[in-house]
C-alpha cells in the first residue's frame, strides 16, 4: 500500500511540483492538497494521511501554527519547507518545537547537486517519517518528565525549545534499568545525529550538569544558517554552554561545540591543549558537517578517551568513524530503534557491531552521568 501524502503550501506551483516529485514514486501518493493551515488541519484530520509536507508562512493559519494543532488533534509524521535565511532557521525550529519531525530546504536545488538526487531525497524523507508513523501516539501535556531524568520544561508556544516528540510508545524505557559504570576514563564526548537530531541533542544536553566534566562535540547534519541560530538556541536551554564552533576554539569541560553547517570539524591535539580545526572540506563529501570525518579525527588524537553516541538519522553517516574509533579503544553507543526518528545511523552502527549498548533517547543522560560519575 502507498505512503498516504498530504500536500501543504499556499503557492499553486509548489503544491504542484511537490505533488508531482511525490507521485513519481510508486510507493508514494498524495492523496490531497490543502493551501492553507486552517485547510490542513482538517484534512488531516478527515484523510488520517501517512506524512504531511507543509510550508511555514501561509494566510488564514500559519505552517508553525497548524503543526501545534495536527500534533494535538491527530499527531502525524510533518515535514517542513523551510527557506535558507536567518528567520527561515527560526521559522524552522519553532516548527520542530511545534511537533514537525523534520525539514528540508524549500529551493530544492539547496539541498542537492542535481534535479534527480533532490527528487530522490524528498522522496526517501517521506518514506522514512512514514515509519514512525506506527509509533505515534496523542500529544502529552507540554512537560519532559520520566521517573529516570530530571528534566521538566514548560514547552509552551512562546518557549525557545525544542518538544520531544510523541514518537515513542508510552511503555518504551518504563522499566527500572540498573546502568554501572565500564571503569574507563575520558577525555571528550562526541554525539552524531541527522533526522530528529535536534530534539534529540535538546533532550540529552538539557539534562546535564554546568560542572560536566568533559568537552562535548555536536555533529548535526543542517545547513550553515541554522546552526548559528540552534547553537543559541541549545545555550539559552542548557546548563552548560553551547557554542557554534570556531576555528581555534580550545576545548573545555562544560562546553558543547556544535560544528558549523557547511564545514567539517576536526580536533587537533588533546588534553588541555585540544583545538578545533573548522575547514570547508570535499565537495564530494555528502555531508556538511560529516560525522565520520569529525570521528575519524577523535580517532587520531583522543583514541580510547572518547566516549562517542551515534543518535536517530537517515543513511550510514558515524559508522566509519566510529568503527576507527572503537579500533582505538574508544566507546561507542546508539540510540535505540523504538526512540529513533529515522532508525539508519545507529542501525548502521549496532548492525556493523561497532556499538556496545543501544539506549532509549530517555536514558542516554542518565546513562552519561553514570558512565562518567556524575
Amino acid at each position: 500500500m502507498a505512503v498516504k501524502v498530504l500536500v501543504v503550501d499556499d503557492s499553486s506551483f509548489f503544491r504542484r511540483r511537490v505533488t508531482e516529485i511525490v507521485n513519481q514514486d510508486p510507493l508514494l501518493e498524495v492523496v490531497d492538497t490543502a493551501v492553507n493551515g486552517k485547510e490542513a488541519i482538517e484534512k488531516a484530520q478527515s484523510l488520517r494521511p501517512d506524512v504531511i509536507t507543509m510550508d511555514i508562512e501561509m494566510p488564514v493559519l500559519d505552517g508553525i501554527s497548524a503543526v501545534r494543532e495536527i500534533m494535538a488533534k491527530c499527531p502525524t509524521p510533518i515535514l517542513m519547507f523551510s527557506s535558507l535565511t536567518q528567520a527561515g532557521a527560526k521559522a524552522t525550529l519553532d516548527a520542530l518545537d511545534a511537533g514537525a519531525l523534520d525539514f528540508l530546504p524549500k529551493k530544492f536545488e539547496d539541498i542537492a547537486r542535481d534535479k534527480q538526487e533532490a527528487i530522490t531525497l524528498l522522496q526517501q524523507r517521506i518514506k522514512a517519517l512514514s515509519r514512525r508513523r506506527v509509533f505515534m501516539t496523542a500529544a502529552r501535556t507540554p512537560t519532559i518528565s520520566t521517573s529516570n531524568t530530571t528534566l521538566t520544561r514548560n514547552i509552551g508556544s512562546g518557549a525557545n525549545s525544542l518538544r520531544p516528540q510523541p514518537v515513542v510508545p508510552e511503555k518504551a524505557s518504563a522499566a527500572p534499568v540498573n546502568y554501572k559504570k565500564s571503569g574507563k576514563s575520558y577525555q571528550l564526548v562526541a554525539i552524531g545525529t541527522s533526522t530528529g537530531g535536534p530534539v534529540a541533542l535538546q533532550t540529552i544536553l538539557t539534562q546535564l550538569p554546568a560542572h560536566f566534566p568533559y568537552p562535548i562535540l555536536l555533529i548535526q547534519h543542517m545547513p550553515s544558517t541554522f546552526t548559528t541560530a540552534f547553537a543559541a538556541r541549545l545555550n539559552s536551554l542548557c546548563k552548560i554552554s553551547v557554542k557554534e564552533a570556531a576555528d581555534g576554539d580550545v576545548l573545555k569541560p562544560g562546553c558543547a561545540y556544535l560544528a558549523p553547517g557547511g564545514k567539517q570539524m576536526l580536533v587537533e591535539g588533546r588534553g588541555t591543549g585540544a583545538r578545533l580545526r573548522i575547514i570547508d572540506g570535499n565537495d564530494k563529501v555528502n555531508y556538511k558537517p560529516c560525522v565520520d570525518i569529525t570521528f575519524a579525527s577523535l580517532a587520531k588524537s583522543h583514541g580510547e578517551k572518547v566516549l562517542a553516541i551515534v543518535l536517530t538519522g537517515m543513511g550510514a553517516d558515524g559508522r566509519d568513524g566510529a568503527r576507527l574509533l572503537k579500533d582505538q579503544g574508544a566507546t561507542i553507543w546508539a540510540q535505540d530503534e523504538a526512540s529513533c526518528v529515522v532508525y539508519g545511523m545507529p542501525q548502521a552502527v549496532a548492525k556493523a557491531g561497532i556499538s556496545s549498548e543501544s539506549l532509549p533517547l530517555d536514558r542516554v543522560a542518565q546513562r552519561l552521568s553514570i558512565e562518567i560519575g556524575l
